[in-house]
Order: structure tokens, then sequence, then C-alpha cells
């Protein structure tokens, strides 16, 4: 049995298959989850570009997911991490007019 890459314990157990088939392993001692060898897809830039673009459109997360091959998870942790960078206060400036 692999070791937990958390805390380093060799007391896994096979825990199910994620979705493309790998095996998913848990660690009995901290309870993480975790694969043996993971696979990370890398985005690139004209993709991120992509995504903005069409988060900006009517199309529900589940379409734009599907459309450029990402999960629905990442993007609606990206669409979160967006939403928290935008200031909450608004700038208002009083007019100068009379009347």
């Amino acid at each position: 049995m692999p070791t937990c890459p958390t805390c380093a314990s060799t007391h896994t157990v096979k825990n199910g298959r994620i979705h493309n088939g790998k095996q998913r392993f848990k660690c009995r001692d901290c309870g993480r989850q975790f694969v043996e060898h993971p696979t990370k897809k890398v985005i690139d830039q004209a993709t991120w570009s992509l995504i903005d673009r069409l988060l900006l459109e009517k199309i529900p997360l589940a379409g734009i997911a599907r459309a450029v091959q990402i999960s629905e998870q990442w993007l609606q942790n990206y669409v979160n991490q967006k939403y928290a960078a935008v200031p909450r206060q608004v700038q208002v400036r009083k007019k100068n007019g009379g009347g």
C-alpha cells in the first residue's frame, strides 16, 4: 500500500476508484483520500481567457465545463475566487451642480 501524502503513514486502505478508473486510497490515521500517481491537467492561458469570456455570457457552468473540458468543481472554485476578488464597496462621488 502507498504512504499518505499528508502524514506519511503506511496505514492506508483501498477506497474505490476515481472517475477515470484509478485506484483511490484512504489514510486510516488522518482520513485523507488520495490517488497514488495523480495526473494534473495544466490549463493554458488561452483556456483561461476563453473561460473568462464564457463566464460573461449567460452560459451555465456545466456547459462551460463541458465545452472547455474541465471539471465543474474546478470551475466553481475559480468563479468563487474571482467573486472574492471583487471590491465590496462602491465609490460614490457627489455631483457638483445646481438645481
